[in-house]
């Protein structure tokens, strides 16, 4: 029997239990071992405390986050909070970040330029879970949060002070490089994050929330178009060749899937770093993601056998069978006539990657699958008109639609 997988917990949730334990301190004078949160699914989980300090006026606390069974960059990280009183910061609860927390340069994200990379949702549990443990009220309804400002009623005894709240991760800038933060304009940390406060095992949503906002911040910096990879090797090939100016003659230049008369060539597009999405498997998510924020001439960057499974209509091109992708290629190589050395190559070969280097990278192959897939896009997302760059396995493109 399979074993269940473990859920964990965002780095918000984290966040949040941390803020509470560090508030709950103050407001006991006393050592707080582990809380409890409302996550904003309305279940309740305790976290446990670790490095708890505090005074009359200030207290720290951290919560280790559990990733649960998702491999997650962030699991095992100290998500820290430091909450002091702040007798000049009239009735309000600032929310900041501190050491290995980013800082967004770009616009298109949750939070905007200049800002904590503290999103909405986390910076609303942050701010309600403080006010709690101080047995505050929630904002007035005239008084939204900005800035990373909540408003509230006096907190100290007799005054109209207020909280400052910092959330830190000691080793976030070290951790973040093993992200897409930099691109995503999200400098100096990771981010906090979470919608619902819990981490599904080995779930899609992590990855394709990334491509949402990779695509608003392409929108928002003014891209043109953007280039969608399924892998960094095919995406730094992609890079290379539309950077040179002009790009260099390939081995083949696809001529059969010729674009709208008033959508030809990408001749003078500039393809600046936001313009670089990396898609991975997740193909008709970002396709439908560039339709509904008028992308409607992504470049698609990939290795034939990725190509290959896009041709097949795969929605996601991990968990395609590939002997059914094979079969299919068969039959179309049969329907189209190709020469008898290539059809061989098809009908003996195990893989795709096996096809495609045995058959020299061959035009007509290549053609033939491009066109395939040119319809599959279409049937995944009808606004969309693409094109393709095929990557060999040294780090080149060698083909383009």
């Amino acid at each position: 029997m399979k074993k269940a997988l473990r859920h964990g917990f965002t780095t918000g949730a984290c966040a949040t239990a941390a803020a509470r334990g560090a508030a709950l301190m103050i407001a006991r004078q006393e050592l707080v071992s582990e809380v409890i949160i409302e996550l904003p699914t309305g279940a309740a989980v305790t976290f446990q405390l670790h490095g708890q300090t505090f005074s009359k006026t200030s207290a720290a606390c951290f919560v280790i986050k559990d990733a649960g069974d998702d491999p997650d960059v962030t699991n095992g990280a100290e998500l820290h909070a430091a909450v002091a009183l702040t007798p000049a910061q009239k009735q309000r609860i600032l929310i900041t970040g501190g050491t290995g927390i980013g800082k967004v340069t770009k616009p298109g994200l949750a939070v905007a330029p200049g800002e904590w990379a503290i999103n909405p949702v986390p910076r609303s549990m942050i701010a309600q879970a403080v006010r709690e443990a101080f047995s505050l009220q929630p904002n007035p309804p005239q008084s939204p949060l900005i800035r990373g400002e909540a408003e509230g009623p006096s907190l100290i005894r007799g005054g109209g002070g207020g909280v400052s709240v910092v959330i830190s991760i000691p080793d976030g800038e070290v951790r973040a490089q093993k992200t897409l933060n930099a691109r995503l304009g999200i400098i100096g940390g990771l981010s906090i994050l979470g919608t619902t406060g819990i981490v599904r095992p080995i779930s899609a949503k992590a990855w394709t929330d990334t491509i949402d906002a990779a695509l608003d911040v392409a929108r928002a910096c003014g891209c043109p178009t953007v280039v969608l990879s399924t892998g960094r090797t095919s995406e730094l090939a992609a890079q290379r060749y539309l950077d040179s100016n002009p790009p260099p003659a390939l081995p083949y230049q696809g001529g059969g899937l010729s674009l709208p008369p008033d959508k030809g060539g990408l001749r003078g597009v500039a393809f600046p770093e936001e313009a670089f999405i990396m898609m991975g498997d997740h193909v008709a998510y970002a396709l439908r993601a560039c339709q509904q924020r008028g992308f409607d001439r992504p470049m698609l960057a990939c290795q034939f056998a990725k190509l290959l499974k896009i041709a097949c209509g795969h929605e996601n091109t991990h968990a395609a069978a590939s002997e059914l992708d094979l079969a299919t290629l068969r039959e179309w190589a049969k329907q189209q006539g190709l020469p008898v050395q290539i059809m061989d190559l098809v009908a003996n070969a195990n893989t795709a990657r096996e096809i495609i280097i045995a058959s020299g990278f061959d035009p007509v192959l290549l053609e033939l699958v491009c066109r395939h897939a040119h319809q599959a896009v279409h049937d995944h997302a009808p606004d969309i008109v693409p094109s393709f760059l095929v990557a060999d396995y040294s780090g080149n493109i060698v083909f383009s639609s």
